[in-house]
């Protein structure tokens, strides 16, 4: 395997808190010199680069098993490789639904094959996703899953709710949770607001997400249950989070980049590229959220990859399919928080890979030598515009199409 020898980079490891230019030697997917270093076989003149933890989304669908039409797991793990992500984590709402040990190992199969990102798989966490029974989570903790959910589907009560924490909790699983009251949302499509209200759109108000939390944290009070809260869209979710990580609560939670930039005003013209759940909400909301982010109270920063064919996105504003193609967005949007002056370069690359790898329990990535070398370069500097026919995932549904943008990865070590 050739050996590469990356020269004046700028490193960035949030593991050992260290940001400096020195050289790096990667030979046979390890790091072997940081530092002074032998020759290499190709040496890059990286002066001006950032070097960091590959990049680790914590949510992004890759559509198989199941709806092939909309992509595959070749597919967005190569386009995932390409934006800088090495590892993708993939939700169980797959079709067969990922509640047995067969399927995590098919869909690792799949991802081994591939050759590109390393694709990490969270288990159902009730059988089908149906909210009741519950799946058999030993047998998938055994099959590789580094957590368990019941992904966008409900619970079908707060009794199956409890008893899922105490099972996952014997066996030292996370339970991650997208905080969404069901019978509040009440199948809206659009945050309750001024905008829902003139596009006439059935509302999703604050207090779906935030009932929902408030729900689980006094779970995590009976149970001592570690419970991650995926794709924050509000403020006073971020608080009620904020309260409980005060108090020492084995939470965490993460928010989708596009919730960042993006608000309900994107709906306008009843733009279905802007349809998510949950949805864009307030300007207050947003500013809340980046201060979360800011803070660490909000430790991950994920794509909430969902690739979809054309024809997802062309009815009826309520009719169309949720979600957004995020995967080569993830990288730059969190660039932007840096650009912005909300993280430092160091935090950033936390947000992105130590962060979302304490949510999912592993090792905290380090650039040392003897570490695996799961790396994303990046040109900070490099001005582009994303064009949505020219990505590299199946799915081209982005309201970030035609935007102008600064930092991008230029190479992915996996």
């Amino acid at each position: 395997m050739t050996s590469i020898l990356l020269q004046n980079v700028r490193i960035l490891c949030p593991a050992s808190g260290s940001d400096k230019v020195s050289d790096v030697r990667i030979a046979e997917g390890r790091i072997t010199h940081v530092g002074t270093a032998p020759a290499a076989d190709q040496t890059i003149n990286a002066k001006g680069l950032w070097l960091m933890p590959g990049v680790i989304d914590l949510a992004a669908r890759l559509r198989e098993p199941g709806a092939t039409a909309k992509a595959t797991i070749a597919s967005e793990a190569k386009a995932a490789l390409a934006a800088g992500i090495t590892t993708l984590v993939m939700p169980p709402d797959t079709k067969p639904v990922a509640d047995t040990a067969a399927v995590v190992d098919r869909i690792h199969t799949k991802a081994t094959q591939a050759g590109a990102a390393t694709v990490r798989v969270l288990g159902a966490l009730t059988q089908g996703l149906h909210g009741e029974a519950l799946a058999e989570l030993s047998a998938l903790k055994a099959a590789g899953v580094v957590g368990v959910t019941n992904a966008n589907a409900a619970l079908a009560n707060l009794l199956v709710a409890r008893r899922a924490l105490e099972y996952a909790h014997g066996l030292g699983l996370t339970v991650h949770v997208l905080a969404l009251d069901a019978a509040l949302a009440n199948g809206g499509c659009a945050h309750e607001g001024a905008m829902a209200t003139r596009l006439g759109l059935a509302p999703i108000p604050v207090a779906a997400e935030v009932a929902a939390i408030r729900q689980w944290i006094s779970l995590v009070e009976d149970t001592g249950a570690a419970v991650h809260f995926g794709r924050l869209s509000s403020a006073r979710g971020a608080e009620l989070v904020e309260s409980a990580m005060a108090r020492k609560l084995p939470v965490t939670a993460d928010v989708a980049a596009h919730q960042l930039f993006l608000t309900d005003a994107a709906l306008e013209g009843f733009d279905a590229m802007a349809h998510v759940i949950p949805p864009l909400r307030s300007m207050d909301d947003r500013e809340a959220l980046r201060g979360a982010v800011a803070k660490g109270v909000i430790s991950a920063i994920c794509s909430d990859h969902q690739p979809h064919e054309p024809d997802a996105k062309v009815n009826p504003f309520p009719l169309t399919e949720p979600g957004i193609s995020g995967l080569e967005t993830l990288l730059p949007l969190a660039l932007r928080l840096v650009e912005d002056g909300l993280l430092s370069p160091l935090q950033c690359a936390a947000r992105l890979s130590t962060g979302p790898a304490a949510v999912l329990r592993l090792t905290a990535p380090r650039i040392s030598p003897g570490e695996q070398a799961l790396l994303t370069l990046i040109d900070p500097a490099a001005r582009w515009t994303l064009q949505a026919k020219a990505m590299v995932s199946r799915g081209r549904n982005t309201p970030f199409s035609g935007q102008a943008f600064t930092g991008r990865a230029v190479r992915t070590f996996s």
